[in-house]
C-alpha cells in the first residue's frame, strides 16, 4: 500500500502542479522507435522488457542515487598496502547488473537478427535513465572486434566480455563470470593527437611491460584497457589486464576526474609502472588496431545524446500536459506547442539517422562498411550539436522547477556535452568526415547512393541537394567543414525521414531544416505545422 503526499498544507493546498508519473515504459511510449525498430527486424521482444525495466520510477530514483553519490577512490588499505580500487553506489551496480542482463555490451556480437541496431536501441534507452553506467559498457562491446583478432591472449577474453553476468569482484579473468574492458589512450601533451604518445613498451617474454602515464582512464574499474604505446616499430595497441593471477597488475590510480556529468562513472589519471600487457595487433600498427574500436564507440555517442534528447522532451512534455497557465493547459498554447514541436523535430530526425546509420552495421557487405565509416561520423557531429540546446529548451520549459535536482533536466544538461567531446571532438569529426569521402571512393559514392534515393519526393529536398552538391562539388576547404558536415548531415536526415514514408514529418523537416523558413531558435516553427509533428512524438497530448 502506497499513501499519496499531503497536498493540504498548513500555509496553502498543493495545486497546479503535474503529479508524479510513476512508471513508465520507455518502449511503448515511444513510436518512433517501435516503427524503426519493427521496420529493421531488430529484436523487440528483448527492447520492450529492457525499456519496460528501465521506465520504473524505482529506476530513475536509482539514477538519482548513482549520480549523487559517485565513486570514491581507495588507494591504500588499514595498514597502507595499495588497493586502487572503485567504491561504487549500490544503484550503479543495479544498472550494470540489469543492463549486462539485456545483453546492452553483446547482442551486436551473439549472431541474432539486427544486432547493432538492437544495441544502439539499448544505448538510446539507457541513456534516457542512468547514461553514466553506458560508458564502461559501450567500451566493451566496442572491444570486441578487437579482441576477437588478437592472437595469442591468455584466458578467454572474448567469452568474458560477452558474458551476460556481472561480475565487479576484484579478481583475475580465470575467476570472473564477466568481464567488462575500457581505454585508456589520451596523455597530456597529445589529446586527440595520440601519435605524440610517450608511454613506452618493452618486451617481456611473451609479454610487454608498459611505463608511462594515461591524463584520462575511461572506466578504471574494468577487468583491462586497451591503451596504446610506444615500441621500437612505432605506436601499438595493447591489452593491460587489472588483475593478475596472483598480484594486482601496476597500474596506479592517480585521481579520479572531477568531472561535470558522468558522474555516477569513474574516470581517473593512471599511470603504468610496468604493468604487464599483451601485443594485439602488429607492432607499429596501433592506430589502425584502436579504430576497430573507436568506430564502434563513435556509434554509441551518435545515439546517446538522442536518448537525452528524448528525456528531456518527455519531461517538458509531462509538464506542459498537466499544468495551466492563463487558464490554459501549457501544451494547449500556441507558442509553446511552436517550441515542442521544434525541439521534436531535432529530436525524431536525430533518432532517425541515428538508427538508419546503426543498421549499417550489420551489414555484411562492402557497400555496407563504407556508408557505416561515413554515416557515423554524420550522425555523432548533428545529433551532439543539437542535443545541448534541445536540453536546454526543455528545462527552460520547466522555469524554475528545470533548474532543480528534483527533476532529471539538471543531470541530462550536465550530460548533454559529453558525447560531442568523446572519441573525437566536432572539428576532429569534421575533419575525419572530410577525410574518409577523399580518401574512400566507396564511402562517398554510399552517401551519395543515400542522398539520391530521396530525390524526386520532395522539391525542396531536391533543391538543396542541387545546391550543396554545386556549392561542394569537388573538394571542401578545411575551413568548410563543419558547414559541409553539418549540410550533409541534415540532407541525410532528411532523405531518411522521406524514403521512411512519413510525409508531414519529413516535409516539416525539409521545410524548416533545409529551406528557409525557420528562425534560429525553437519555436520558430510555423503553427500549422507544430500539431502534425507533436502527435509524432507524443501521440497521448493529454498524459
Amino acid at each position: 500500500m502506497h499513501l499519496d503526499p499531503t497536498a493540504d498544507l498548513e500555509t496553502h493546498e498543493v495545486m497546479n502542479q503535474p503529479e508524479s508519473p510513476g512508471d513508465r515504459d520507455l518502449w511503448r511510449d515511444d513510436p518512433a522507435l517501435r516503427a524503426i525498430m519493427q521496420a529493421g527486424g531488430a529484436q523487440t521482444e528483448a527492447l520492450a522488457g529492457y525499456g519496460a525495466l528501465l521506465g520504473r520510477a524505482e529506476m530513475r530514483q536509482a539514477a538519482r542515487d548513482a549520480n549523487r553519490h559517485s565513486p570514491e577512490l581507495d588507494l591504500f588499505d588499514s595498514g597502507g598496502r595499495r588497493l586502487d580500487e572503485l567504491r561504487f553506489h549500490p544503484a550503479y551496480h543495479r544498472f550494470m547488473r540489469d543492463s549486462i542482463g539485456a545483453g546492452y555490451h553483446s547482442v551486436a556480437w551473439e549472431g541474432g537478427q539486427a544486432g547493432h541496431l538492437t544495441h544502439a536501441a539499448m544505448v538510446y534507452l539507457a541513456s534516457q535513465v542512468e547514461p553514466g553506467h553506458c560508458c564502461p559498457l559501450t567500451m566493451t562491446y566496442a572491444s570486441v572486434p578487437v579482441v576477437s583478432a588478437a592472437e595469442d591472449l591468455p584466458g578467454d577474453w572474448r567469452g568474458a566480455l560477452l558474458s551476460r553476468r556481472y561480475d565487479p569482484s576484484v579478481l583475475p579473468l580465470a575467476g570472473k563470470t564477466g568481464a567488462t574492458l575500457g581505454m585508456a589512450m589520451t596523455e597530456k601533451q597529445g589529446g586527440s593527437d595520440v601519435r605524440a604518445n610517450t608511454t613506452r613498451a618493452e618486451p617481456d617474454g611473451t609479454a610487454w611491460r608498459l611505463t608511462g602515464h594515461k591524463w584520462f582512464c575511461s572506466a578504471p574499474m574494468s577487468d583491462g584497457f586497451l591503451t596504446l604505446a610506444q615500441t621500437g616499430r612505432g605506436l601499438t595497441c595493447f591489452l593491460v589486464p587489472r588483475w593478475l593471477d596472483k598480484d594486482r597488475n601496476a597500474i596506479r590510480i592517480l585521481r579520479l576526474k572531477d568531472k561535470l556529468g558522468n558522474r555516477s562513472n569513474g574516470s581517473a589519471e593512471i599511470e603504468y609502472h610496468r604493468a604487464l600487457a599483451w601485443r594485439i595487433g602488429g607492432e607499429g600498427d596501433g592506430i589502425r588496431t584502436i579504430l576497430q574500436m573507436v568506430h564502434h564507440t563513435r556509434l554509441d555517442t551518435a545515439m546517446a545524446p538522442v536518448g537525452l534528447m528524448r528525456a528531456a522532451l518527455r519531461e517538458a512534455h509531462h509538464w506542459t500536459a498537466h499544468r495551466r497557465v492563463f487558464q490554459r493547459r501549457l501544451i494547449d498554447q500556441p507558442l509553446m506547442r511552436a517550441v515542442l514541436a521544434d525541439l521534436v523535430l531535432d529530436w525524431h530526425g536525430s533518432l532517425a539517422l541515428g538508427l538508419h546509420v546503426s543498421a549499417s552495421f550489420d551489414g555484411t557487405g562492402e557497400d555496407d562498411r563504407a556508408f557505416a565509416r561515413i554515416g557515423v561520423a554524420l550522425a555523432k557531429y548533428m545529433a551532439n550539436k543539437l542535443c545541448p540546446m534541445v536540453v536546454a529548451e526543455a528545462m527552460e520549459v520547466l522555469g524554475g522547477m528545470g533548474y532543480v535536482e528534483d527533476t532529471p533536466l539538471p543531470l541530462l544538461y550536465r550530460e548533454a556535452p559529453l558525447n560531442g567531446i568523446w572519441e573525437g571532438s566536432g572539428n576532429v569529426i569534421c575533419l575525419d568526415a572530410l577525410r574518409t569521402l577523399a580518401r574512400d571512393p566507396l564511402a562517398a559514392e554510399m552517401l551519395a547512393v543515400r542522398l539520391d534515393a530521396a530525390a524526386g519526393l520532395d522539391p525542396a529536398y531536391d533543391a538543396a541537394l542541387t545546391a550543396h552538391r554545386s556549392r561542394w562539388g569537388s573538394a571542401v576547404p578545411e575551413a568548410e567543414a563543419r558547414w559541409f558536415v553539418e549540410r550533409s548531415a541534415l540532407l541525410l536526415t532528411a532523405a531518411v525521414l522521406l524514403t521512411q514514408g512519413d510525409a508531414d514529418l519529413a516535409g516539416a523537416f525539409v521545410q524548416t531544416r533545409l529551406g528557409l523558413d525557420r528562425g534560429r531558435t525553437p519555436g520558430t516553427i510555423s503553427a500549422p505545422l507544430a500539431g502534425r509533428i507533436l502527435s509524432r512524438g507524443f501521440p497521448v497530448l493529454d498524459g
